[in-house]
């Protein structure tokens, strides 16, 4: 981290703080039968963390970083449906995505998923950072941000990347 505020993340460190995550969550002897990972940024969590568990994955789409360039959170939208190959939910869902910044995603889908599918007996909550500002406590997290960085995440050169500035070999 820099004394600017923003926090500069490696590929090869957001490997490794998902590994964490994933040893978190095994140490706790916590069992759970699907993994639901929150699109956009807990894609690639829910992909790593779906492989080392084996366990199937869903994908619920939120937006809601769409004002100002993604620095100001508007309205809060979230798909209707999941995504997922297995014909349904198990009772116990560990609930992915990045970090917790706000908490607001991850508090509105921590109460809707079990209005959505009362079958839900246990709904937990994992994410690679918890900043300080967060109203929302994951029941796991790698690292606590007490002063709110911005996180420069390794895969962010691609939202200003169109095909037309890619190179060809």
């Amino acid at each position: 981290m820099t004394d600017t505020g923003h926090l500069y993340v490696t590929w090869e460190r957001y490997h490794r703080l998902i590994e964490l995550l994933a040893l978190q969550i095994h140490d706790s002897k916590w069992e759970f039968d699907n993994i639901i990972c929150i699109a956009r940024g807990g894609l690639r969590v829910g992909d790593q963390l779906s492989r080392i568990f084996d366990k199937p994955l869903a994908i619920m789409s939120t937006s809601s970083y769409v004002e100002e360039g993604g620095t100001v959170r508007g309205k809060l939208l979230v798909s209707e449906h999941l995504t997922m190959t297995s014909a349904t939910l198990g009772p116990r869902v560990l609930v992915v995505d990045d970090l917790a910044d706000s908490g607001h995603t991850l508090n509105v889908i921590k109460q809707e998923l079990p209005a959505r599918y009362p079958h839900l007996t246990e709904v937990k909550t994992a994410v690679i950072w918890k900043k300080g500002v967060s109203m929302f406590n994951p029941d796991y997290f790698v690292e606590f941000l007490p002063n709110s960085p911005w996180i420069h995440q390794p895969f962010e050169n691609y939202d200003s990347t169109r095909p037309h500035q890619l190179a060809r070999d």
